[in-house]
């Protein structure tokens, strides 16, 4: 699971307790401005496709968390509980697409919407 906040036009994702071995990453800093798109999506880990860890962990029905490679895409994940899962696409940075566990999916995906400019609202 992560924790969200936003401080100076930068999304901080830290990653929490032991999610932070599985997934070889403590936190991730985003620009506002990279962000193209925030919502929820429960059904992303349970459609599962095959893909490339590098590196990560991926525990069928357990944890999929760290760096991994999926069509073409580069993508970072922290999930456990899909039913928490929230998903933000990004442009122009290190990963394509951050799928992430939150306590609260709509509260997340409303307080990420609310920095946005209009146009990345999904």
């Amino acid at each position: 699971m992560v924790t969200i906040t936003i401080a100076d036009e930068t999304l901080i994702l830290e990653v929490q307790g032991f999610d932070k071995l599985w997934a070889l990453k403590s936190r991730l800093e985003i620009a506002l401005d990279n962000i193209r798109a925030v919502y929820a999506d429960s059904t992303r880990t349970v459609h599962w496709l095959k893909a490339i860890r590098m590196p990560g962990t991926y525990l069928p029905g357990v944890i999929t968390a760290g760096t991994f490679y999926q069509d073409g895409k580069r993508l970072f994940w922290d999930v456990r509980d899909p039913a928490k899962a929230i998903v933000i696409e990004l442009g122009d940075d290190r990963y394509d697409e951050l799928i992430v566990e939150v306590a609260d999916p709509a509260a997340a995906v409303a307080s990420i919407a609310d920095a946005l400019p209009a146009a990345a609202q999904r």
